[in-house]
């Protein structure tokens, strides 16, 4: 028995011709196009939702701190000839007087000093919150009611945010 080679290719047929293989090659670019599009939407969205999920943690802890030390104030002043600049102040329970300032870096960086009668305490970190719109962020002082009303943006690229926190301090304690 003899057995015989197999051959690949016959001689009847003659492979692909060009216009097959330029049509493949468009479907594959076309298929590869549709993907890269799909995943740069992917990316552009991911980002966009880091972004705006920075701004709103920077708003929260904005907002959580100037709320924990209004609570606490007694007084309030509230300036904006230079910029941002809220100031709390209030003795606490040992007769000590604290002062808390609150102020807008040139670097977007809402930023907290705190002193006990007029001696500097170190915090750590004293800057609150990143950035914050200085054109956006802001305090009304309602001295009728003994209300703070504490708006505060953050914007990270095209992603922004911004909350108004309504503030109502204690009760300054009767005068003797």
């Amino acid at each position: 028995m003899t057995r015989r080679r197999f051959r690949i290719m016959h001689d009847d047929r003659g492979g692909f011709t060009l216009l097959e293989l330029i049509i493949a090659i468009a479907i594959a670019a076309l298929i590869t196009a549709g993907i890269t599009a799909a995943i740069m939407q992917i990316l552009t969205i991911n980002h966009r939702a880091s972004n705006h999920m920075v701004v709103v943690r920077q708003v929260q802890q904005a907002g959580k701190e100037v709320s924990k030390d209004t609570l606490q104030s007694q007084n309030v002043t509230y300036s904006e000839s230079s910029g941002f600049n809220l100031t709390l102040a209030w003795k606490n329970i040992e007769g000590l007087q604290n002062l808390v300032s609150y102020t807008i870096s040139p670097a977007n960086e809402l930023s907290r000093s705190h002193s006990v009668n007029g001696t500097p305490v170190a915090t750590a970190p004293p800057i609150v919150a990143e950035y914050m719109d200085p054109d956006q962020t802001n305090c009304v002082w309602n001295a009728t009611k003994r209300v703070l009303i504490f708006t505060v943006t953050a914007a990270l690229g095209t992603e922004s945010e911004t909350r108004i926190y309504e503030i109502e301090p204690r009760p300054s304690p009767p005068s003797s």
